[in-house]
């Protein structure tokens, strides 16, 4: 593929990411008082902004391969992580913040709802973009028949998703609390090589069997896999929702547990641990 189809899906990521920018922007100026309207605002905002850019990273991942896919998840990760403030794009972190008693239900259902308005609703500006065929890699694209990256059992779809959701959200926790210079870019790398991991080993074995995709996200699962064929809904749930959620929600009681503070934080932390 041309270097130009490149460029064109890099320009509408980066129009994307702007377009995001500038609605957080005009929404601070509109919606001046505090409270939930502007928290929900914001995560429908990055919500479409994250689901945008995944379903053009797609093009990218089938055309141009996985390392240029790599780069550009890696990069705009890191812009995410600066941009975004307390938004989150991610349902199980709201969980997270209701087991651990920092939210209510009610904001954690919500945020969770922005989230899904945010992601699924702006399919339809990607649609319009990829009908338009500016690049040859857009051919076909806008009204193609969806498949589900899942064809094993769901339920070994959502260990899947689980464990990897458990291994991200613990390597977060744990940059949170070491708190170390270029944590935020150290965190994009770990949720980058995670989900390259999980794409590339879909890759390599597509002749043969599929695993869960490696979303890691029940909203941008949902944005980009609901309704395609190959799953039901119920089994698109049980991967993509109760196995990311519960990995995440998981994550809490084994990062307390002192032998994985000792081996994520030294030894340190795992005695502080057991005197907390």
């Amino acid at each position: 593929m041309s270097t130009t189809a490149l460029g064109i899906s890099a320009l509408f990521m980066v129009g994307c990411c702007a377009l995001a920018q500038i609605a957080r922007v005009i929404s601070r100026r509109l919606v001046t008082r505090e409270g939930l309207v502007p928290i929900l605002i914001n995560e429908a905002i990055a919500a479409a902004e994250l689901c945008a850019c995944c379903f053009e990273l797609i093009i990218v991942a089938d055309n141009f391969g996985v390392s240029m896919y790599a780069v550009c998840l890696f990069l705009l990760t890191i812009w995410w992580g600066r941009v975004w403030g307390d938004a989150s794009a991610c349902p199980y972190t709201h969980m997270e913040d209701v087991v651990e008693g920092r939210t209510s239900f009610k904001e954690m259902a919500l945020r969770s709802w922005a989230e899904l308005m945010g992601g699924c609703c702006v399919y339809r500006v990607v649609q319009v973009f990829w009908w338009l065929e500016l690049a040859e890699t857009h051919r076909g694209r806008a009204f193609e028949a969806c498949n589900a990256d899942m064809q094993v059992s769901p339920y070994l779809g959502a260990v899947i998703e689980g464990v990897a959701t458990l291994l991200c959200r613990l390597a977060s926790k744990t940059i949170s609390e070491k708190e170390p210079r270029f944590g935020s870019y150290i965190d994009s790398f770990i949720g980058t090589s995670l989900v390259v991991a999980v794409y590339a080993f879909n890759y390599v074995l597509l002749a043969a069997f599929n695993f869960s995709g490696g979303y890691f996200n029940p909203v941008l699962a949902t944005a980009l896999k609901w309704g395609c064929r190959g799953h039901t809904h119920l089994e698109h749930i049980i991967v993509y929702w109760i196995g990311a959620c519960a990995g995440a929600v998981l994550s809490i009681p084994v990062f307390k547990v002192p032998a994985v503070r000792r081996l994520l934080l030294g030894e340190g932390a795992a005695s502080k641990s057991k005197q907390e």
